[in-house]
């Protein structure tokens, strides 16, 4: 039983630093280079591990995947009108 327990545990702290370093990834490709944006999000994602990977992950990388998945959409609705 104790082996199960730290298995698991060792599944989420490997889950959670490969999330951490994917969002890392994400940000320093993904976020643009106006301003001091990019460097602020750098410095919080680094700084506070999970927690800023949470707040990065609900504030900027969702809603520029929603924008670019309606972008993406529209451009096929375009595309491809319906017949009626």
């Amino acid at each position: 039983m104790e082996i199960a327990l730290d298995m698991a545990v060792l599944l989420m702290v490997l889950a959670g630093s490969i999330f951490w370093i994917a969002m890392l990834i994400d940000c320093a490709r993904n976020e643009p280079d106006s301003g001091s944006d990019k460097v602020v999000w750098i410095l919080i994602i680094l700084f506070t591990h999970i927690l800023g990977v949470l707040i990065y992950n609900f504030a900027r990388r969702r809603p520029r995947r929603f924008a670019a998945y309606h972008a993406q959409l529209q451009r096929w609705r375009m595309a491809n009108p319906v017949a009626k």
